[in-house]
């Protein structure tokens, strides 16, 4: 299991940023492989959106440069992509979506009228996800429950993690509601190494962070794959793993980042360290993540 990163880690400064050159070595965890060296989870989102960007993501799975997927459902190719995933064991989650139409024929009236009041109201301002809207309350549980459910109907399985499509799963009206399972695998705020954003960004991020991690496993840190450029970037993140458990998002349909995976510019920035297999089963319970 990958150490916490907690906001008086000596690894942080107070706003939850990243610090390489202050990590310690703390012995082995669950972010490293059996010969001691550090594992990534490569996770590509959007995993039934449409043919081509499922057909891209498999390439990188069955390349070994992707552990695991986001799943949409009520997408168009949701239900192939469903099917793929139990021929070809892919490791999948719940991609919640609240912000792109759903496109399956089969899609509910009444769940495209929910979600559409959902988009409404998280595209008014770029701080809407940060407000609780009450007026939506029943909306947000209407689609929240309606992808669960369908999950598990073409997955046969209940999802076993959850993050969201433009990170929407961390907006108020499904964090304060408590609208995801307690205990499920829940994706983090994106981490930032120093220098990246804005003091308060970071610091927002770190609280909520942590009031996610008293009712969800996380993973201890979260980044983008892109810029993959420079590759300085990518080799401090790279440089935390065995020390943590990190998730990197990856998007395969983008041409840049699905050359980078498949052309060897992944493997050769991350040196010794080993993509994952799969996602980490469990990167941090709900209970070792509280405060103290």
């Amino acid at each position: 299991m990958g150490e916490e990163v907690r906001m008086d880690d000596p690894d942080q400064d107070r706003a939850g940023n990243v610090e390489p050159e202050r990590v310690e070595a703390r012995g082995a965890t669950a972010a490293a492989d059996e010969h001691g060296r550090g594992v990534v989870a490569i996770n590509a989102d959007d995993w039934g959106r449409d043919a081509n960007t499922t057909d891209r993501i498999l390439e990188c799975v069955q390349g070994c440069v992707v552990s695991s997927v986001s799943a949409m459902v009520f997408m168009e190719d949701s239900e192939r992509a469903a099917h793929a995933a139990r021929e070809h064991h892919v490791d999948a989650g719940l991609h919640l979506n609240f912000t792109t139409p759903f496109t399956a024929s089969q899609s509910p009236a009444q769940l495209m009228e929910h979600q559409e009041r959902c988009t409404r109201f998280l595209r008014t301002h770029r701080l809407a996800p940060l407000l609780y809207h009450p007026g939506l309350a029943a909306s947000f549980r209407y689609v929240v429950e309606a992808q669960m459910d369908e999950f598990e109907r073409i997955y046969e399985r209940a999802p076993n993690r959850v993050d969201g499509h433009h990170h929407m799963h961390l907006c108020q009206n499904i964090q304060f509601a408590k609208l995801l399972p307690e205990g499920i695998m829940v994706r983090r705020n994106f981490s930032f190494l120093r220098g990246e954003k804005s003091f308060l960004n970071r610091a927002y991020r770190s609280r909520q962070d942590r009031v996610l991690a008293r009712r969800h496993s996380t993973t201890d840190l979260f980044f983008a794959l892109r810029p993959v450029h420079p590759l300085s970037r990518l080799e401090e993140i790279f440089a935390l793993a065995g020390r943590y458990a990190i998730e990197l998002e990856t998007h395969p349909v983008d041409a840049e980042e699905f050359r980078f995976l498949m052309e060897g510019g992944l493997k050769q920035t991350m040196g010794e360290v080993e993509v994952a297999q799969g996602y980490f089963p469990r990167a941090g319970s709900a209970a070792s993540n509280q405060e103290g």
